[in-house]
């Protein structure tokens, strides 16, 4: 049987909005949850970049639009995003870290939405949804992006593993 639960569909179909209802479902029933989802941020109607935010209300940049094409530092880009890794893994790794290591003995689920291109590039986010997978007290509720171009291992492993559960959202 599967343990896990993960989502996937093209950009826009509703798989945010699918696991928002779901979360706060699961909330008012009163079981353990904690996570992170992606939200758009938008400006003057157009979309300007995308945000994490916590299940316990923090909040800060995943990715915006990058506004010149000449930078010396190293950037983490995906189209026209910059994708802000220091804030990413501020908010994300604590609270993986904490239901992975929690002193919680009961069952608790864990939103990870979303595990794609941007989330991807770091390491340690890598290593903590595996750990979070692989973990014995921890249910994952994520989402996932549908095959496309170059396969993303991390993706590609959630997809076969017998562990997980896939529905594709249309």
């Amino acid at each position: 049987m599967s343990k896990h639960v993960f989502l996937t569909g093209p950009p826009g179909v509703g798989k945010t909005t699918l696991i928002q209802k779901v979360t706060q479902a699961l909330k008012s029933s009163g079981i353990p949850i904690d996570g992170f989802y992606t939200e758009e941020v938008r400006e003057g109607g157009r979309r300007t970049g995308f945000d994490v935010v916590t299940l316990s209300g923090k909040r800060g940049p995943l990715s915006r639009v990058s506004s010149d094409s000449s930078t010396a530092r190293r950037e983490y880009r995906v189209g026209q995003y910059v994708v802000d890794l220091v804030s990413f893994e501020q908010l994300v790794l604590p609270m993986l870290r904490n239901v992975n290591y929690g002193s919680d003995a009961e069952k608790k689920i864990c939103v990870i939405d979303e595990i794609g291109k941007m989330e991807l590039f770091s390491q340690a986010f890598i290593q903590a949804v595996r750990q979070t997978l692989t973990g014995t007290g921890t249910v994952v509720l994520g989402t996932i992006p549908v095959p496309k171009g170059k396969p993303l291992d991390l993706v590609e492993e959630i997809r076969s593993s017998k562990d997980v559960k896939v529905f594709n959202v249309s």
